[in-house]
């Protein structure tokens, strides 16, 4: 159980990495933010999930569960909230984005 436990624990510090590279490498402010939240929620769960499956005899799956639902349930929402304050602060999506959602009707008759 112990070899389990490491292979889920490294796939969750691979998926950590990954994230903190797309970070680095994405082009504004909300492609980072994206990358960043996705990959950190995956790969927090698996390395959680890894520590508890790796280090079972000490019984602490409930407080290990606990902060996976923890984290399931405050990575998306406060990363929508700094998305949504980017926008409203006028942070300019890259020229490649096709769609911006928030924008509003009045905003988008004055960029015709």
């Amino acid at each position: 159980m112990e070899l389990i436990g490491s292979i889920v624990t490294l796939t969750g510090s691979i998926v950590l990495f990954l994230g903190a590279l797309g970070i680095f490498r994405m082009p504004d402010v909300y492609n980072r933010m994206q990358a960043g939240t996705k990959a950190t929620t995956l790969g927090t769960i698996l390395f959680l999930i890894g520590i508890s499956l790796g280090h079972a005899e000490c019984g602490c799956f409930g407080k290990i569960a606990i902060l996976i639902v923890f984290v399931l349930a405050t990575n998306p929402v406060s990363s929508n909230a700094l998305a949504r304050a980017a926008h409203t602060a006028g942070i300019k999506l890259t020229e490649r984005s096709v769609k911006d959602d928030l924008k509003t009707d009045k905003e988008m008759g004055e960029a015709k």
